[in-house]
């Protein structure tokens, strides 16, 4: 897809006042944010913030109760068809057929995707090889490692080179090797491009390597956003580490020596 045929608008992704309910319970409140062309945009917080609600409403799984997504200018409801060709998405959990192949797997992606068969499988290859996952293209997905099939959905979301990448703790059970190409990989994916990765984690540290921009949610409020300078000005925090930032910023710093201490005694 060429970048004149991104969309309407040159933004990989807006949400605007967005918010997310289950029932009578909140997941996410009235959240705004932008990811903008060539950044990697890190959605931070605790298990239960309110990440993975937030990025499931942008890839069409969980329909906002308030506000609006847009990819590329595009509504993500009202045009959730041409909003899904421009995405790329790695779940926080598994999502594979057990039943196949690796190989079979993306060859199935690519069907969906559109994508020819020479291109396909000239990417697969490529990305497989990257990876090291040669000796286990052939094997029953249901056979692998978690840390195996998270590659392959990594892959998978990679293989019709989205402009959009939106990625729900992407790394979880890779090996420090497949950490660092993805790492590589991402990096050099948004640079000089029109495109945007919008990455979930509370690994700070990997976001603080990794995201140019990062938004603090907690319990679905956006706390605070902006790069890590600025993010330190806001909690005066002076060179603290995003951990310190994250924690001063969600008060969840409020009683952690005393909580460490009891540990101690323990």
């Amino acid at each position: 897809m060429a970048r004149a045929d991104y969309g309407p608008d040159p933004t990989p992704l807006a949400a605007v006042e967005l918010s997310v309910s289950y029932g009578e319970r909140p997941a996410v409140d009235r959240l705004s944010f932008t990811v903008r062309p060539g950044e990697i945009y890190g959605l931070l917080g605790s298990n239960g913030a309110g990440k993975s609600s937030t990025i499931k409403s942008v890839v069409g799984l969980v329909r906002p109760s308030h506000g609006r997504v847009s990819v590329f200018g595009l509504d993500a409801v009202a045009d959730s068809l041409r909003t899904k060709e421009r995405l790329g998405y790695v779940p926080e959990t598994s999502m594979l057929y057990e039943a196949l192949t690796p190989r079979e797997f993306l060859e199935f992606v690519a069907s969906v995707r559109r994508l020819d068969g020479p291109t396909a499988s000239e990417r697969a290859k490529s990305y497989a090889a990257a990876f090291r996952l040669e000796s286990e293209i052939e094997e029953p997905i249901a056979s692998l490692s978690n840390g195996t099939r998270q590659k392959v959905l990594i892959i998978a979301a990679l293989l019709h080179q989205p402009p959009l990448l939106v990625l729900d703790e992407p790394l979880n059970s890779l090996d420090p090797r497949s950490v660092r190409i993805m790492k590589e990989l991402l990096a050099r994916y948004v640079a000089g491009s029109g495109r945007g990765v919008l990455f979930s984690t509370h690994t700070m540290e990997v976001a603080e390597q990794l995201c140019h921009r990062v938004g603090i949610l907690d319990r679905g409020v956006l706390r605070a956003e902006g790069t890590l300078e600025a993010l330190r000005l806001r909690a005066a925090a002076g060179d603290a580490s995003l951990e310190e930032v994250f924690l001063r910023l969600t008060r969840e710093d409020e009683g952690l020596d005393s909580a460490v201490r009891a540990l101690e005694g323990a």
